[in-house]
């Protein structure tokens, strides 16, 4: 059970507080740094290595993680000396990956099963399994269906229900063959890519608690609600 932890952006969009640490050790709650946590989830889970690739202030991460050993798990490291994307690091360690792992975005407050998610993954092959919560976008005008120059349907304000991606991902190592390691990959280019091959991604649809934390916004909401949810976070770690 291996799990890689992208680690290694630059945070922008949660500066001040991003701008002398790295975004995934910003303290939540009681002064758990987002990272701790999702390393003492990872263990729980049933996880015993993971590679965390950095970048940005990464010398801080590596200093405070160490080789993981605290929270039982074996942790070792991959630099991302420029920025590459969401997929493009795991090009760099290809083979020092399993045939199945788990990929996640290190800002992520959540109390998905991570090793339910690995193992149902590792059960039906896709080559790419995405962890999915349900969001209602609500749109802040009356909404015009027009047809002919005509309006022929009229909705005030509606809420919309969409699928939006998690930011954790079950990958197996063979979906990364076609690229180029060294080469920056986005997330978005693997799906549309796998999509335009007929090799679908598999959903793994996702109810509890998730938060990505990216903004300022959400920062304060995850201090808020830590108390709140603290049992189920840090359930079994």
């Amino acid at each position: 059970m291996h799990a890689v932890i992208l680690a290694g952006g630059k945070g922008i969009r949660l500066r001040p507080y991003t701008t002398a640490l790295p975004k995934p050790l910003v303290p939540i709650g009681d002064q758990h740094p987002i990272l701790e946590i999702v390393l003492r989830q990872l263990a729980s889970s049933g996880f015993t290595t993971c590679t965390l690739a950095i970048g940005h202030l990464g010398h801080i991460i590596r200093a405070y993680v160490g080789d993981g050993s605290q929270w039982g798990l074996r942790v070792d490291y991959a630099v991302e000396e420029s920025p590459l994307g969401t997929i493009g690091p795991l090009l760099t360690l290809r083979d020092r990956l399993p045939e199945h792992f788990l990929v996640m975005n290190g800002d992520v407050l959540t109390d998905l099963d991570y090793g339910d998610m690995l193992r149902r993954h590792r059960a039906e092959g896709p080559p790419l399994t995405i962890a999915t919560y349900e969001r209602s976008v609500t749109i802040d005008f009356g909404v015009l269906t027009t047809h002919a120059g005509r309006v022929v349907g009229f909705t005030e304000k509606p809420s919309m229900a969409y699928r939006v991606s998690m930011g954790v991902y079950g990958l197996t190592r063979a979906a990364l063959d076609p690229y180029t390691a060294g080469l920056p990959l986005g997330f978005d280019e693997l799906v549309l890519d796998l999509l335009a091959a007929g090799r679908s991604p598999a959903s793994y649809d996702f109810g509890g608690y998730w938060l990505d934390i990216g903004r300022p916004a959400d920062y304060d909401r995850a201090n808020a609600e830590f108390t709140t949810h603290r049992g189920l976070l840090l359930r079994g770690a």
